[in-house]
């Protein structure tokens, strides 16, 4: 087998050098750094761009909605295009469209070109996070990946750390257009240290690219996308609710087919056949529901009911981003050490906690509460997040783990979607509906509180279901999934695309 990565003999002969593979994971992690700063900081800037685009939450959080689901298309395939073009190369190209698709967004008059832009940026940015984390996995050795994945998320928690208060700082001193400019900068910096310390990738024959998969994934996912943000905020009898639903239904059914009978699918869902892998990427989804469909809705609560500034919410979002900091690297250790089913369970403990407390607050619930309650859900997110990541990849076949990567990411950006649809119609309707019941001089800001606790209490719940499963994992046994011989004698490092 010819190797795709020269220069990747070393590590085979020589012990492990953590100084050694600090360079490239630096690349790594300030191209990934500019993706997940990206998402925080669009969070923050919400209510700004409610009020700059005269446009309502649903409109606006299309914005997020399209960026996650034109993540999830180009996601799968990266595996196709590492074979095609080389991982470097790859991840280099990918930068730069993004930081072009950046500029597109401060550029934009409109709502409408706003949400289009979006698409654009994350038809550019999909395919870093999956094609990094496969290089990152590949550069540690087993006994080390809970560690050395821990280490990379602790430089990747400076974007949701910074990304708010930059954010904040940006919307109310400048304005919102420098939350997109800032990628610049960043993308110019991991360009740089991509082109000098990513390792030289060699092409492979690239396998049959799946057009027809890569035709129904997007269809099925923005479908059901849209289904779910009519069903959650109209009524799940609605017109659109039924036709999104529908049509987003029947293109899943058949995309799953269709990945099945490729012999080069787009995504590897026979993966699914290892019950150890299904059973930590369901969890996975479960927790991102949780975490990522509420976590839009905090800013929006400091800043529209609170009449905090976008800079106070910056701050006030800190002390989460810190806590994830803590518990990121203490998860990876705990999983090296005892596995990820008790890692998991108190990390999911302290979520459905924390989410349970937030369901409670009111229009004057004092401000170390609110505090409190962001620092155990960070904590609990850090503690659970690369444990859960690392079993997955760990219960598919050394073979697959170029697939199995752009799988995990796309779900995650297609769960992250339909929380963020979900729960932004379930959190306008139940708004509606304590308007409806407010008494004549009663405070509508009352009204609009019960509507953040509703939501609240739905992702505490969901977490809660997150704890129970979490009772199921267990260590990965690969005689559920037996790679081929090929796959026996090759090193993981040697296979982005395979």
């Amino acid at each position: 087998m010819s190797k795709t990565i020269t220069g990747n003999s070393a590590p085979n002969e020589q012990p492990f050098s953590l100084k050694a593979i600090i360079p490239p994971l630096m690349a790594i992690i300030v191209g990934m750094i500019m993706v997940i700063l990206d998402s925080t900081v669009v969070n923050v800037a919400v209510p700004n761009l409610v009020e700059y685009f005269s446009s309502d939450l649903k409109t606006i959080q299309w914005a997020i909605t399209g960026y996650t689901l034109a993540l999830s298309a180009v996601i799968p395939l990266a595996g196709w295009m590492t074979d095609k073009f080389g991982s470097k190369q790859v991840f280099l190209a990918t930068v730069t469209m993004f930081v072009l698709g950046s500029m597109l967004c401060s550029l934009s008059q409109t709502s409408t070109q706003l949400i289009i832009f979006r698409v654009i940026q994350g038809l550019g940015g999909g395919m870093i996070a999956p094609i990094g984390l496969a290089m990152v996995f590949r550069l540690a050795p087993p006994e080390r990946r809970g560690s050395i994945m821990g280490m990379l998320g602790v430089p990747m928690l400076l974007a949701p750390a910074l990304g708010p208060i930059l954010s904040g700082w940006l919307v109310e001193y400048a304005s919102w257009h420098w939350i997109f400019l800032i990628n610049l900068p960043i993308g110019i910096v991991g360009i740089i240290l991509g082109v000098k310390y990513l390792p030289k990738t060699e092409k492979k024959q690239a396998p049959h690219l799946d057009l027809l998969g890569i035709i129904l994934a997007p269809i099925a996912f923005a479908s059901l996308a849209y289904g779910v943000n009519q069903g959650g905020g109209t009524s799940w009898t609605s017109t659109g609710a039924i036709w999104g639903l529908s049509v987003g239904g029947t293109a899943l059914i058949l995309f799953i087919i269709v990945e099945l009978l490729q012999k080069h699918p787009l995504l590897e869902l026979r993966v699914f056949r290892s019950s150890d892998f299904t059973r930590g990427i369901v969890l996975t989804w479960v927790m991102q529901a949780a975490l990522f469909g509420s976590m839009l809705f905090v800013p929006l609560y400091l800043q529209q009911i609170r009449q905090y500034t976008p800079l106070e919410t910056g701050l006030i979002l800190l002390p989460q981003a810190l806590s994830s900091g803590i518990g990121m690297p203490l998860g990876g250790r705990l999983f090296d050490k005892i596995g990820a089913r008790p890692v998991a369970f108190v990390g999911l403990t302290f979520i459905s906690t924390s989410l349970y407390l937030l369901s409670g607050i009111t229009v004057d619930t004092s401000l170390p509460i609110i505090v409190m309650c962001l620092a155990l859900l960070g904590l609990g997110m850090g503690l659970s997040m690369m444990p859960l990541n690392t079993h997955v990849l760990n219960s598919a076949p050394r073979e697959w783990v170029g697939r199995v990567t752009p799988l995990t990411a796309a779900a995650q950006q297609v769960v992250v979607s339909f929380a963020v649809a979900g729960m932004t119609g379930y959190l306008t309707s139940q708004i509606d509906v304590h308007m409806g019941e407010m008494t004549e001089g009663g405070n509508p800001l009352v009204s609009a509180v019960m509507g953040f606790n509703d939501v609240f209490f739905l992702s505490a719940f969901i977490a809660i279901a997150g704890v129970v499963m979490s009772l199921i994992l267990r260590k990965p046994k690969m005689e559920d999934l037996t790679p081929s011989k090929e796959a026996k004698k090759a090193d993981p490092a040697m296979m982005i695309g395979h």
